[in-house]
């Protein structure tokens, strides 16, 4: 895992839109959380999206960030367009010791996200995660998103084979 402190303060918390200089970083991240905290049985193979960001999710109305604390990548969030002004939010991770609410980096994230979807008019945000993942849904929850059936999602919500909850958000425009 990362060698990484929680003292930081708000200041040096950055979200920026992902550039290819952190692609192995972000990589890392997101395999160390799937496989060794939670245990999944996933590869950096078996996640086309992660070998090409730019292309998979820096196009159309969509989206990938990440969270920088002293230069070091300490989260990620994505917004993939699946038309109809919908979208799904995917790849949201955060380092383990950068969680939690009185360090914000979720949530700034998620704000990140949900503000530049509803600056592209997406009417829907859509998400799958695991039941292991029981904090996330606790996060979810609290910031608007409603447990929905896996039947009502649109049909171009790409479904990952360990998704097995799911979650929308209605955005409303200012």
């Amino acid at each position: 895992m990362l060698k990484m402190t929680t003292n930081f303060t708000p200041e040096q918390l950055q979200i920026q839109s992902f550039s290819v200089a952190y692609a192995d970083e972000v990589c890392r991240l997101i395999l160390s959380i799937q496989r060794e905290e939670f245990g999944l049985p996933v590869t950096l193979e078996g996640q086309a999206d992660l070998l090409n960001i730019p292309d998979f999710y820096q196009r159309a109305n969509g989206n990938f960030w990440i969270a920088l604390v002293n230069d070091h990548v300490v989260g990620t969030i994505a917004l993939l367009d699946i038309g109809n002004a919908q979208a799904a939010l995917r790849k949201m991770f955060v380092a383990s010791e950068c969680r939690g609410q009185h360090l914000g980096v979720a949530a700034t994230l998620l704000r990140t996200c949900l503000n530049w979807a509803a600056s592209k008019q997406t009417r829907e945000v859509f998400l799958g995660t695991t039941v292991q993942f029981l904090a996330a849904h606790r996060f979810y929850e609290k910031h608007g998103f409603t447990e929905i059936d896996r039947r009502i999602l649109p049909s171009t919500f790409p479904i990952m084979s360990v998704d097995t909850k799911f979650y929308r958000q209605t955005m409303v425009w200012e």
